[in-house]
């Protein structure tokens, strides 16, 4: 996945890039419009990460005006103002969401990946893992084309995975992703626990793989 990170603030923008890259995103930063304007000239990016207040003008504005010319990059934006009215007006001229400064890196992280999952399904609603296949329309899934029916959390987990394919998740990302509860993310127990009976009602163990000691990956079964 590639990221644009759009701030003036090289502090902060040094501190994001370890945190993306650490996360196996591809990272390139902007620190005004103008370099912001030239990066999406020459790269196509899977999300933009915009400040409101940039030293060459509004990151607003700049949004609004690439909407206008057809660029549908999904874009988070940052700012300090807490205002309800500052974030009507971000999200009508054309921001996917909105986070305020200052933000923990657990959040960002979880705003990226809800982005990018919306993104991917936008795109793509079937998934083929050889003998496992995922309908995320429908919220179907097969297994030797016989339909296997999973509760909702089952679900969100194994298209957690899905989405995520080539990327082992950690129990303590799963367990965020399933709580959705910033404050108290459940024990990686709990994970493990989900995990199995997952795999018991898709009757294929090694579509999930376990990694020792990180966590879980999804595997493509012939």
């Amino acid at each position: 996945m590639y990221l644009l990170v759009v701030d003036d603030n090289r502090e902060l923008m040094f501190s994001l890039k370890k945190l993306l890259e650490k996360e196996k995103y591809n990272i390139s930063q902007a620190f005004s419009i103008k370099e912001a304007s030239k990066e999406i000239e020459e790269k196509n990016y899977d999300l933009i990460l915009l400040d409101w207040m940039l030293p060459d003008g509004s990151g607003v504005e700049w949004m609004e005006k690439i909407r206008e010319e057809g660029i549908s990059t999904p874009i988070l934006l940052f700012s300090s103002k807490d205002e309800v009215l500052d974030k009507v007006e971000a999200l009508d001229k054309g921001a996917d969401d909105y986070l305020q400064k200052p933000f923990s890196h657990i959040e960002l992280l979880a705003r990226i990946r809800a982005l990018l999952r919306r993104n991917f399904t936008k795109k793509q609603t079937f998934l083929d893992f050889g003998i496992l296949k995922i309908d995320l329309a429908k919220r179907a899934v097969f297994v030797d084309d016989k339909e296997v029916k999973l509760s909702k959390k089952e679900f969100e987990l194994l298209e957690f995975l899905a989405l995520n394919e080539n990327v082992v998740l950690t129990r303590y990302q799963i367990a965020e992703h399933l709580s959705r509860d910033f404050d108290s993310i459940a024990s990686s127990n709990i994970v493990d626990a989900h995990i199995k009976n997952l795999r018991k009602k898709l009757g294929c163990k090694e579509c999930i793989k376990t990694v020792r000691g990180v966590g879980y990956s999804i595997e493509r079964v012939e």
